[in-house]
């Protein structure tokens, strides 16, 4: 019966039908003159939840008020959540739809699978001009950001993006990155370079639909905050937090250059903006979680739940919704808001149409939400049921979300049947997502690209271009060829 059972969840799971877009409630994708509205995804890094001025920050409250804006004019989400704890495997469930452990994107660092389908290619194969910029961080490079190499096979131009602003990892102030295969230098603050690089391309397409991903370095470690962005805090702050929180407000202002310059060109109407984080907080800012159990890197609250809004002003009615929602719907609800095949994406996907909520019904989800990394996890409705959250053991415990947020009362005793449920439902979503990590999503039976795990530092085509970057950035240094990777570093310090 045990067996019987198992098996039968993982059919559940693995039914495409239960995976594909909604279409009840939908609105309308065509503006009054018949065009697709643009897209915008924009993306922070290691921002947590209650890192934004309307969740009344003691130190951002007043301090992010384009972000404020937009929770006040779209859907706020009190419960959005990034598909892992840490950045790249959220990055690679934006562009799939699917759990980042299926992509080849388990952990920090990965390629994404070239064969992958990917929401950028679906929008270019319906008439959009596509574009990244910002951080990248799945191309399997190790290290802090560099710009992408030319003829880097993992590239975003080879997952359906026309043109690029990109870097390997995080970015900060006065990047270097690399520009439709050129290695470019640019002053500035990071956030603001994107925005106005992201502009630059809305405008130079203004004849289709674009389809824009602003994914930001902030508020990444290192903190390097300009003094304008600064002037707001208390002057007896830790400088570290102080920088952190300058990265915020300076990321808030290039939102509202963003929605300013829309407003400009008359696009604001019909421009659909998806703000979210790649994962939750660091627990060095006080505030950052609001109160939520854990931070970036583990599978409680704190770790995957993240400021979500989105923004569509001649679409969507201003809303705050407690409805689940993640990283991994964000494709499937473009996919079902634009009428796209749906061979747009693999038969095997993780997230699930949003749709109703554009027009203020509560889409009904047809399986949990699941996450995996060093741990599993999975969000039904209410309740939750976590394995190894904190990436330190491999109990099991289950938590009422609704009365029990910060996550402090394990009812896996209390609740025997709906714990044993939810483990049995975990456990088949794990068979299933290791089948598709082999490749057995892919019209080929298996993954045809080896994973590749090299710091750019030791790489020989990032060194050939050493001398480059220190013509482009005077303050450029090279890479000390003994400095130990933090793989060793932390190595030594265990057996300190």
């Amino acid at each position: 019966m045990i067996k019987n059972n198992f098996c039968c969840l993982l059919c559940i799971l693995l039914i495409p039908s239960l995976l594909s877009a909604q279409t009840k409630e939908r609105p309308t994708p065509t503006h009054e003159d018949s065009k697709q509205p643009n897209i915008i995804l924009i993306m922070s890094d290691d921002q947590g939840w209650g890192q934004v001025g309307y969740m009344d920050h003691p130190h951002l409250k007043g301090n992010t008020p384009n972000l404020d804006a937009m929770a006040n004019s779209g859907i706020r989400f009190n419960r959005f959540y990034a598909a892992a704890s840490v950045c790249s495997p959220t990055r690679a469930s934006v562009l799939t739809g699917r759990s980042p452990r299926r992509t080849g994107v388990p952990g920090l660092h990965k390629r994404l699978c070239l064969q992958e389908k990917t929401l950028p290619q679906a929008l270019k194969n319906a008439g959009y001009a596509t574009a990244h910029f910002g951080k990248w961080h799945l191309g399997g490079v190790k290290g802090s950001a560099m710009p992408i190499l030319p003829d880097d096979p993992n590239g975003p131009k080879h997952y359906g993006f026309d043109e690029y602003l990109s870097a390997t990892n995080y970015i900060e102030m006065n990047p270097l990155m690399t520009h439709n295969d050129e290695i470019v230098y640019l002053e500035g603050e990071s956030s603001v370079l994107m925005v106005e690089a992201g502009l630059k391309f809305i405008e130079a397409n203004k004849d289709k639909p674009t389809f824009t991903v602003l994914w930001y370095g902030s508020p990444h470690f290192p903190y390097t905050a300009l003094e304008q962005d600064m002037k707001g805090l208390p002057k007896d702050m830790d400088a570290r937090q102080q920088n952190l929180l300058g990265e915020i407000i300076a990321m808030d202002r290039s939102i509202g250059i963003l929605r300013d310059r829309l407003r400009e060109l008359k696009l604001a109407e019909n421009t659909l903006i998806w703000f979210c984080s790649d994962n939750g907080g660091r627990d060095h800012e006080p505030h950052a979680m609001a109160g939520l159990r854990g931070q970036k890197g583990n599978l409680y609250e704190g770790g995957i739940r993240v400021p979500g809004l989105i923004e569509w002003p001649g679409k969507i009615k201003p809303q705050v919704t407690d409805f689940p929602a993640s990283t991994m719907d964000i494709m499937p609800t473009l996919i079902d808001l634009l009428d796209l095949p749906k061979d747009s994406m693999l038969d095997v996907v993780d997230g699930e149409s949003i749709v109703p909520l554009f027009t203020g019904n509560t889409p009904q989800r047809t399986h949990p939400i699941p996450f995996a990394f060093k741990g599993m996890a999975l969000i039904d409705g209410r309740y939750k049921i976590v394995k190894n959250g904190n990436g330190k053991g491999p109990q099991w415990e289950l938590f009422d979300l609704d009365n029990d947020q910060g996550e402090t009362t394990d009812l896996a005793a209390q609740q025997p049947e709906r714990f044993e449920r939810m483990r049995a439902e975990a456990l088949a979503f794990e068979v299933s997502i290791d089948a598709s990590a082999l490749g057995e999503d892919y019209p080929e039976g298996k993954v045809l690209q080896q994973q590749r795990d090299e710091n750019w530092a030791e790489m020989k085509e990032y060194q050939a271009l050493f001398d480059k970057f220190a013509r482009l950035k005077s303050d450029w240094k090279r890479p000390d060829p003994n400095r130990k990777s933090p793989a060793e570093r932390r190595a030594e310090n265990k057996k300190k």
